[in-house]
This record gives structure tokens, sequence and C-alpha cells, in this order.
């Protein structure tokens, strides 16, 4: 799958509607999360797709959280999405509200289904380790963090534990692959969020 779109256009379109440091590294890491498992699950000559849909799948939620996946085709349209992204960001939301009929049936519309949730739960963390990265991380210490509801509450261990489901995967795989995708990009990542001046 091709789009149109740039990866500096999909940015523009994030930060168009987000305005929340937060919420810019969320879509930044989740795109550079995306295009690791683009290239790992054998999709290399669709990465750039993967990332651009992992960069805008949060698009609308600063604005519009209550709409959250609902205002996105919108906002996706004006600013020049194809159908096929549109579909990809809608289905990350599938089962949250009865008007998203868009299920997650690519490969990668499910990895970003599995994906999401469990990126903020690494990168909650990360910012308690010493190192304050991801780098160190091992599985087994995530592991103690997704069994703590407490912790990161925020981040649905029923979502990952699903999305890991509907991949065919084990728990501890989805975590060892996402750790793995998320040190691939954290550097980069960290130097785009110094040079738009937010801190990440």
């Amino acid at each position: 799958m091709k789009t149109a779109l740039t990866r500096e256009k999909a940015i523009g379109l994030l930060r168009e509607y987000n305005k929340e440091p937060f919420h810019v590294l969320h879509g930044l890491t989740v795109g550079g999360v995306l295009k690791w498992y683009a290239r790992e699950l054998g999709y290399g000559d669709e990465a750039d797709f993967w990332e651009i849909c992992g960069i805008l799948h949060d698009i609308d939620f600063e604005q519009y959280p209550e709409e959250h996946c609902l205002a996105a085709p919108r906002l996706l349209r004006e600013g020049g999405a194809e159908e096929e992204v549109i579909h990809a960001v809608c289905s990350h939301c599938y089962g949250h509200h009865p008007e998203i009929t868009a299920s997650p049936d690519h490969e990668m519309e499910k990895v970003l289904y599995a994906a999401d949730e469990l990126t903020g739960l690494i990168g909650a963390a990360a910012k308690m380790r010493p190192s304050r990265s991801c780098q160190d991380m091992e599985v087994s210490s995530l592991k103690k963090k997704f069994k703590d509801k407490r912790f990161a509450a925020g981040c649905s261990r029923d979502i990952i534990a699903q999305g890991a489901e509907q991949l065919g995967w084990d728990l501890a795989e989805l975590m060892e692959r996402t750790i793995l995708a998320m040190r691939s990009c954290e550097e980069s990542v960290q130097a785009e969020m110094e040079a738009m001046g937010l801190e990440a």
C-alpha cells in the first residue's frame, strides 16, 4: 500500500491538531514502531505507509477526545489522506464506539491496535528506569509493570492482550518485539522532538 502523504505532511497534520508535546511524541513513536514492524514482518516496501498511519493514528484525540476516531476521517480527508489511511486509523478504535465498523484486517492494523497502548506502557516504564530509556529494558521488567494495574493505568491491558491474540502471538512476544521497535526509534524521535522545540 502507498499513500500520497509524505512523512513531513503527516507530521504537519499531527501538529496542526495536537499541541501537547506528549501527543506529538506518541505519534512519532508509534510511527517509528510501525516502520520497524513493517520491515520485521516482511512489508519493507510499505514501511513508509505503515509509519504514516502510526503518526496519524491519534490525530483527533487531543481536540476531540469524546469523538476519538469519529472526527479523524474528516480531518484526514481534509489533509489529503487516502481511504486506506483512514481505515487504518479508525480500526485501532474498533470496539470503542459502536459507530466504528472498521475492524483491524490488515496485519499493519492489527499491529497498530496491539502496539499503540503498549508503547505508552513501555514509555512510562522507561521513565522510571535510571537510564530513562527503553534501551536496557527487559521483558521481565515490563511484565511486572503490566501486572500492576495502578501503573500507567490509562494503558489498557485488555486491548494489549486482545491485540496479541489477534496477531496470534503470546504477550511476551508482543512485548519483546515492541521493546525492540521502540529501541530502534527512541533516539531519532527524541532528536526530532528537540528540533521542533518540544520537550519529550
